[in-house]
């Protein structure tokens, strides 16, 4: 895979959000019911819906999220390594939420949630999440601190 990063907005135009998100100061991964390696939480935009608003949706889907605040931050491109680079169907909105509380999880594709503290081996988008967090660390330290 092939992973970009882009100021905020860059893009214009999206199809998926990843959200990157922290719970008591750790970082709060889903793991798929099909697959046995942990991922953000993060999909499709539905028709009809801002970036935001599939970010807050699939937040809450995949942890079970009820209270938190979340900001876009970047912008990323991903894709195989056969893929058009100019095109814009791997186009996404990254986000930084900070969950207050959890509720239960929603029945969903998620089987559960799990708080670490760094990033574990065993990433579902092993060429993806790490250059995301990357960035994050690289740009963003002050959401980090809060």
């Amino acid at each position: 895979m092939i992973c970009e990063v882009y100021d905020l907005n860059h893009l214009k135009i999206y199809k998926y959000v990843v959200i990157i998100a922290k719970y008591h100061g750790k970082w709060i991964l889903c793991k798929h019911k099909e697959r046995d390696t942990w991922e953000t939480a993060g999909g499709h935009i539905e028709l009809g819906e801002t970036p935001l608003d599939a970010a807050k949706r699939e937040l809450f889907e995949e942890t079970g999220a009820v209270s938190f605040d979340i900001k876009p931050i970047f912008d990323y491109w991903a894709a195989d390594k056969t893929s058009d680079v100019n095109g814009s169907e791997a186009n996404g909105m990254v986000f930084y939420a900070d969950i207050k509380k959890l509720g239960d999880l929603p029945e969903s594709e998620m089987e559960k949630v799990r708080c670490f503290e760094t990033l574990p081996s065993n990433l579902t988008y092993k060429d993806i999440t790490p250059k995301l967090f990357q960035h994050l660390d690289k740009n963003f330290k002050h959401l980090l601190s809060v």
